[in-house]
C-alpha cells in the first residue's frame, strides 16, 4: 500500500526533471541550426579560403601549398594596386561625405520641424534599396547618352558635358555619389536618434548662459555622441571594404579597371579568370583590412565597460 502511496510522488517528480531539463536544454536546441549554419557557412569558408591562399589554386581548388606566393603576387599585380588605390578614394570620400551629410541632416530633424516623419522617410528611403537598384538607377543618371546630359542637350544647353561614369580619371567619383546617396540616410538615422537622447536640460542651461546653436551642437552635444560617431564609421567602413554590387551595376568596374574594388578584384580572379589562389589571398587581406578596423573597437568598447 506505502508503495503505491509513494509510485504516484516519483512520477511527479520525474516529470518536474523532465520539465526542467526540457527547459533548460529547448533554447540551445531551437538556436543549434543556426549556429551549425554561421559555423559552415561563415567560419568554415573562412578558414578554407584562408587555406586556398596558400596554394596554387586555379579553376579547382588543389592542395599544393606554395606559401605566401600568392600574397607576393598581389602586391606586384596592377589591377589590385589600382583597386587597393580606389578602395581608399572611394572608402575616404564616401565615410567622410556620409558622416558629414547625416550629422547635418539629423542636426536639421532634431529641430523639430513641420513634417519631421515625411521628411525622414524620405531621406531614409535610398537605404530600403538594393545596391543593384541604386546602381543601375544611378547609371542611367550619369549615362551621356540617356541621362542628366542628355537632358540638358534637350533643353537647349548643349555645352553642358557630365561624362564621368565613361572617364576613366573620374568613374570612380560616381561610384561614390552613389553610395553616399544611399547611406547617407542610415547615418542620419544614427545621429538622429542619438540626438533624441541628450538631456534637453543640456541644452536649455547653455542657452541661458548665451551659446549659440552651432556652438552647443560643436562643443557640447556632438563630442557626447562619439560611440555613435564609432558605429557609424565601422558600419560605413565595412560597406566600402566590401563594396562588389553597386561597382558591377554601374561600371563593371570599369571603364578598362579603373573603378575596380578589391571585392570585384577577387570576384573575377576567382570565378571568372580561373586564379583561385590569387583570388583567396585577395579575399584574406580583405578581411585583415575589416578586422584591423573592427577589433581596435571593439577592445576600447570592452575596456570602458570592465572600468564601468
Amino acid at each position: 500500500m506505502e508503495h503505491i502511496q509513494r509510485q504516484p510522488a516519483r512520477m511527479a517528480r520525474s516529470h518536474s526533471r523532465f520539465l526542467d531539463a526540457l527547459q533548460r536544454w529547448l533554447p540551445k536546441l531551437v538556436v543549434a541550426p543556426t549556429f551549425v549554419l554561421v559555423g559552415v557557412g561563415i567560419y568554415a569558408f573562412m578558414i578554407w579560403t584562408g587555406i586556398l591562399s596558400f596554394t596554387s589554386s586555379s579553376f579547382l581548388p588543389v592542395y599544393e601549398f606554395i606559401g605566401f606566393d600568392q600574397y607576393a603576387k598581389l602586391m606586384t599585380n596592377d589591377r589590385w594596386l589600382t583597386a587597393s588605390i580606389n578602395l581608399g578614394i572611394f572608402g575616404g570620400l564616401f565615410i567622410l561625405s556620409c558622416l558629414v551629410i547625416g550629422v547635418f541632416l539629423a542636426i536639421f530633424l532634431d529641430q523639430r520641424i513641420r513634417q519631421e516623419g515625411a521628411i525622414r522617410t524620405i531621406y531614409l528611403y535610398p537605404m530600403a534599396l538594393s545596391m543593384i537598384v541604386t546602381g543601375t538607377v544611378w547609371k542611367w543618371i550619369l549615362n551621356p547618352s540617356l541621362g542628366l546630359e542628355k537632358l540638358m542637350h534637350d533643353w537647349g544647353w548643349t555645352s553642358f558635358s557630365f561624362d564621368w561614369l565613361v572617364e576613366s580619371d573620374m568613374a570612380i567619383y560616381t561610384i561614390v555619389m552613389a553610395a553616399v546617396w544611399q547611406a547617407s540616410g542610415f547615418v542620419m538615422a544614427l545621429f538622429l536618434a542619438g540626438l533624441r537622447g541628450v538631456d534637453s536640460s543640456i541644452i536649455r542651461a547653455a542657452r541661458v548662459d548665451g551659446a549659440s546653436l552651432p556652438l552647443i551642437y560643436g562643443k557640447i552635444i556632438l563630442p557626447s555622441l562619439r560611440p555613435v560617431f564609432f558605429s557609424a564609421l565601422m558600419v560605413l567602413a565595412h560597406i566600402a571594404i566590401k563594396s562588389f554590387d553597386l561597382v558591377m551595376a554601374m561600371t563593371a568596374g570599369g571603364p578598362g579597371y579603373s573603378t575596380d574594388l578589391p571585392a570585384v578584384f577577387m570576384y573575377t580572379h576567382t570565378f571568372t579568370r580561373g586564379q583561385m589562389g590569387l583570388g583567396s589571398a585577395s579575399a584574406m587581406l580583405m578581411l585583415g583590412a575589416i578586422l584591423a578596423l573592427l577589433v581596435p573597437y571593439l577592445y576600447s568598447e570592452l575596456r570602458e565597460k570592465r572600468h564601468d
